[in-house]
């Protein structure tokens, strides 16, 4: 809690689909823990029009983001608010969720506008590319607002935890020296987090790994993408598996090579690695356009609008990244194709208009 004793008090930066399903969570347990948590949780709501309405009206109301999330009643106690100042004001505890095409753009709108003694975590998936230098978005949010910043990733359906189907994911908390050799639960970063976001059905499991948690989530988009291709192509249950495994393997020795801090327990053990992988092949946003792009022959782009009602498709773009990424590194076609050949080639399909047929190449 804030030095000051008092109770924290909670934002949403964002309300999509994940970001209204994660909103509805944490109003559930400002509630659960009255003494810990304000009870109100405010959500940030990029303001459209909705049949004429604004959507925060809306939201208000009827306590359901009826763009994003639809048939869910968020809580009576999330209230939706345009202003991303009136939002932000007085809030302790702010979770950032929205699509990382935004989030720069939105850090500069958040910059003077952190309470004292605030903390943050984010949901975003993806990574930040400029040149041959990358970044995870928890690195790119604490270098930006000067707090610490944690991660929550993992197997995660918004819809199917906004129902209250069993899930569970993983909380990333910075490196604390001044709690090693306590159990990680009781370090501050945990004890602010954990409650906030834990269920019953919603599980978390944490991690001293905030790189590890964030690359996970943004690497296995591209993963997804190529199981849709592979689905698209009609091509089985163990074609899907065998680009599961690879996709897996491209994922942790990514991570190992370019950000040596993390652990290879995050990949294997928890559900930010290789459930979120499972999850996102089986289901999810990335995997359905990739296999209407094979099926309708349309490129991502037309696909995006067509089908994700304003959402934004994210393993094209984090492909583009990491190609981009790899380039500016050094890394030459062969050396790519060697190391990372199944991220390259959803970069060539999805930018190059290579064949989907192609997908295992080199692989």
């Amino acid at each position: 809690m804030p030095h000051s004793g008092k109770k924290e008090k909670v934002a949403v930066i964002g309300s999509g689909n994940w970001g209204s399903a994660i909103a509805r969570i944490a109003g559930l347990n400002t509630r659960r823990h009255p003494n810990k948590y304000e009870e109100e949780v405010v959500m940030w709501v990029k303001e459209e029009q909705i049949d004429g309405r604004p959507l925060t009206e809306i939201i208000n109301e009827k306590h359901e983001n009826v763009k994003y999330l639809t048939g869910i009643n968020i809580g009576s106690n999330v209230r939706a608010e345009p202003d991303i100042a009136k939002a932000m004001e007085g809030a302790t505890a702010l979770i950032i969720v929205l699509p990382h095409q935004f989030l720069k753009k939105t850090l500069e709108q958040m910059k003077g506008r952190v309470a004292p003694g605030a903390r943050i975590c984010t949901l975003i998936k993806g990574v930040h590319v400029e040149g041959s230098e990358i970044k995870t978005f928890p690195s790119l949010i604490s270098d930006a607002l000067k707090i610490p910043c944690s991660s929550l990733s993992g197997a995660n359906i918004a819809n199917e935890v906004a129902q209250d189907k069993f899930s569970e994911s993983t909380l990333g908390i910075p490196a604390d020296p001044a709690n090693q050799g306590k159990d990680l639960d009781d370090w501050p970063e945990a004890k602010l987090w954990k409650p906030l976001f834990q269920t019953p059905m919603f599980r978390i499991t944490v991690v001293e790994d905030v790189d590890g948690v964030s690359i996970c989530g943004a690497l296995k988009n591209i993963v997804a993408m190529a199981a849709g291709f592979v689905d698209g192509l009609g091509w089985g249950d163990n074609s899907k598996a065998a680009i599961m495994r690879v996709g897996t393997v491209e994922i942790h020795d990514f991570c190992l090579e370019f950000f040596p801090g993390t652990k290879s327990d995050t990949f294997l053990k928890e559900s930010c690695g290789i459930a979120d992988v499972m999850t996102s092949c089986m289901g999810g946003r990335n995997r359905k356009v990739a296999e209407a792009m094979v099926l309708k022959k349309k490129g991502f782009k037309e696909l995006e609008k067509e089908l994700l009602n304003g959402q934004k498709l994210q393993g094209a773009e984090t492909a583009d990244d990491v190609h981009n990424f790899l380039v500016a590194h050094g890394l030459g076609d062969a050396e790519r194709n060697k190391k990372y050949p199944l991220f390259e080639n959803v970069w060539k399909i999805c930018f190059q208009g290579m064949a989907p047929e192609k997908i295992i190449e080199h692989v």
